[in-house]
């Protein structure tokens, strides 16, 4: 149970250059600075006109649906054509041989892998499952956390997103950490909620590595380092703003280390990742060598 090594990925500005939502904006030709602006806004125009709180994560669905109705400014929007906005996305550099070469490092040493040792990756964000689904790097990882939306068929038989189906923000991607920890993605009928032993957990919290962009995922990077977990964050080549917050929280411990978002062979993102996975596989080498010393009882001798 404990031989897994989680590596776990925000979306966007992390793996992404830029937004998930860019080949949205480019094929329905909306400006994308005009569209966040107003999403932006909502909280306040709700609070303000209706006094109501709204999520400010995801606030931003709610827009997509409504302008993906008739006349709207995204008409006819549906799950299938996220999923294919997904194959348009741009990666950071050495996206998605990252993915694979992690992998291999630990497939390719045989004390790692004569104990099972695995590396799987895992996507949690605030996006849209259906474009993460789409993607290249889909392919790559044992489960994808990402918001759902709900289709209703219209009278020509076409399809267009309707409701909310799940949201995640940046607080509830802690709820992922923990099912990522209890097997919920893969072992079938086990409750995030659900009592279990630390030694029944799929993935411990101090094998897995956390890796996103910014601020907006402490909460996150928080829950990994309380239980002994790894974190990591990236900024975009050449942004001074970026590189001072994850230089900040750098300084305020929320995170172990961070780079600029390149992952080919050679960068600091690249060697750091598959440095720590190096380590934490030798560690539960270690730790499974010392279960079998302390198991194992001395051999009788004639008494004398």
């Amino acid at each position: 149970m404990a031989n897994i090594i989680a590596v776990v990925w925000d979306f966007d500005k992390t793996l992404v250059d830029g937004y998930m939502q860019d080949p949205i904006f480019e094929a329905y030709d909306v400006d994308a600075q005009t569209f966040w602006h107003e999403v932006n806004a909502l909280p306040e125009k709700y609070m303000r006109e209706q006094d109501v709180r709204v999520n400010s994560d995801t606030i931003y669905l709610n827009q997509f649906i409504k302008e993906a109705q008739s006349g709207g400014r995204f008409q006819g929007l549906n799950n299938e054509q996220l999923k294919d906005f997904g194959s348009k996305l741009k990666f950071y550099p050495g996206v998605p041989d990252i993915f694979k070469e992690t992998t291999q490092l630990v497939e390719g040493n045989e004390a790692f892998s004569e104990r099972d040792i695995k590396v799987e990756h895992y996507i949690v964000s605030t996006g849209m499952a259906p474009v993460i689904k789409g993607s290249i790097v889909a392919q790559y990882v044992r489960g994808i956390w990402g918001c759902e939306l709900i289709e209703k068929k219209n009278e020509d038989g076409t399809r267009v997103i309707s409701e909310l189906g799940y949201t995640i923000d940046n607080t509830s991607k802690t709820r992922a950490l923990f099912e990522i920890n209890k097997g919920v993605p893969v072992e079938s009928g086990i409750d995030v909620n659900a009592k279990m032993p630390e030694s029944m957990r799929r993935v411990r919290f101090e094998n897995m590595i956390y890796i996103a962009d910014g601020p907006s995922d402490i909460p996150a990077f928080s829950v990994v380092n309380r239980y002994g977990g790894s974190t990591f964050a990236v900024y975009p080549k050449k942004d001074d703003k970026a590189f001072a917050q994850v230089e900040q929280m750098r300084e305020s411990g929320r995170i172990d280390m961070y780079a600029e978002a390149d992952y080919r062979e050679g960068t600091t993102a690249n060697m750091w990742i598959k440095h720590k996975i190096e380590e934490l596989a030798k560690r539960i080498v270690d730790q499974e060598k010392a279960k079998v010393a302390s198991s194992v009882q001395g051999a009788p001798k004639h008494l004398v």
